[in-house]
């Protein structure tokens, strides 16, 4: 077996609990932890916010080092900050405290995701990597998948503190990922005498990458055109989705009535359809293109939006986590199509700046989502929007380059 599908299953295993975790959690403990700090929505939407934040400022820095230094290093350390700061998490007494914890999160977040799933591009020709990265991204809903299962079990075990404990065994899985991926990721296939999966004699060894300045990786990153188009695609998706993620289980359990236990198995279709839809559209991307995967992917999120921004039923809310799940993976689409624009020596640095962009979006969405809740007294509005950034999207995305080359 190649190493490069080691890097892939470490891949899936670093974004399960760096993202799944440090990140996607935060939707099912929401309703919890509102509860017991006794916190408004928009104060709720602003410590999501904080996580954002934090990821922004550290996305595309990370990604920058990564390509000067290697991914290997900046992953494993940015694991251990997101795991010491999931556990503190669960000592918040105040919106305060919460805010500062998922902000350090964020960047912790920020920079396992970014080198994560743009290192298969330093171990896939580019025909392969898109389902590479699609297999990568299976970590991101594993971890929708636990969180939807596991949390509410956790929570109603301990009871009134059981939020608490969620954040506690999370951060001590998540410290423990950064060992264990100090131990079996490489940069690239030079560091084991390989070539890229996919060329031909993959099993030789191949010509040391070459170093680069950060000064180097900036000018070439940042005069591609295709990246700032990517970015612009990438903000449509960053907006809209976290306003879905942010508030779904919510709308469930506070608009709908829906027990926390049902909407929790909700929550966790959106992680089991996701498992195949991100193997799916990197595979679809591979053969007819980033741009016309990028526009199907797009047309299927404003569907799963409008379903509860129309219906408050709750067939509409399961037929929306099954949509939304089958879309989940537009980062994959995204990581190949920049890996595509400059290599996949600069795939991380490329990666980190549409990310950026896309993590500016995930600012406002979340804020703006639960300031509509608050003076409207539903969520529905909320989801309509995210519907109409979506098809916005879609059609940005037919600006983008048909097929990569090689």
């Amino acid at each position: 077996m190649h190493y490069a599908w080691i890097i892939t299953f470490m891949g899936v295993l670093v974004l399960l609990f760096a993202h799944g975790f440090g990140r996607m959690s935060y939707s099912v403990i929401l309703p919890f932890m509102k509860d017991h700090l006794v916190l408004t929505y928009t104060q709720t939407g602003l410590i999501a916010t904080g996580n954002f934040i934090g990821y922004m400022l550290f996305t595309t820095f990370g990604g920058f080092l990564a390509a000067r230094f290697g991914p290997r290093k900046v992953i494993s350390i940015s694991l251990l900050a997101t795991g010491v700061t999931l556990f503190l998490t669960g000592f918040s007494n105040s919106f305060s405290f919460a805010f500062v914890t998922r902000l350090i999160t964020g960047a912790g977040n920020g920079g396992c995701f970014v080198p994560m799933m743009s290192l298969p591009a330093a171990w896939f020709v580019a025909r392969k990597r898109g389902l590479a990265i699609g297999i990568v991204n299976i970590g991101v809903c594993l971890g929708l998948v636990l969180s939807g299962l596991l949390l509410p079990l956790c929570i109603k075990h301990f009871g009134p503190e059981g939020w608490r404990y969620a954040w506690y065994l999370m951060g001590i899985g998540v410290f423990l990922c950064a060992f264990l991926c100090w131990g079996l990721v490489r940069n690239n296939p030079h560091e084991k005498g390989l070539r890229m999966y996919g060329e031909e004699g993959s099993n030789e060894q191949s010509a040391p990458p070459r170093t680069m300045t950060l000064f180097a990786a900036f000018r070439r990153v940042m005069t591609e055109r295709e990246i700032w188009k990517l970015g612009c695609v990438y903000f449509m998706y960053g907006f809209s989705y976290m306003i879905y993620l942010t508030f779904f289980v919510a709308y469930l359990t506070k608009e709908i009535g829906i027990d926390a236990a049902e909407a929790g198995r909700i929550f966790a279709i959106i992680g089991f359809v996701a498992i195949f839809g991100g193997v799916l559209w990197g595979f679809v991307s591979d053969v007819m293109g980033r741009r016309y995967g990028c526009v199907c992917i797009y047309t299927v999120l404003v569907i799963a939006y409008s379903l509860p921004g129309f219906f408050t039923s709750v067939q509409a809310s399961y037929l929306s986590a099954v949509m939304f799940g089958i879309a989940f993976s537009v980062p994959v689409l995204i990581a190949a199509a920049a890996a595509d624009a400059v290599g996949g020596r600069l795939a991380p640095a490329a990666l980190g700046v549409v990310t950026l962009i896309f993590a500016i979006a995930q600012i406002f969405g979340p804020f703006v989502g639960g300031w509509i809740k608050d003076a409207t007294g539903t969520f529905r509005y909320a989801f309509m929007l995210a519907a109409a950034v979506a098809l916005a999207g879609a059609l940005f995305s037919l600006l983008l380059k048909k097929k990569a080359s090689t």
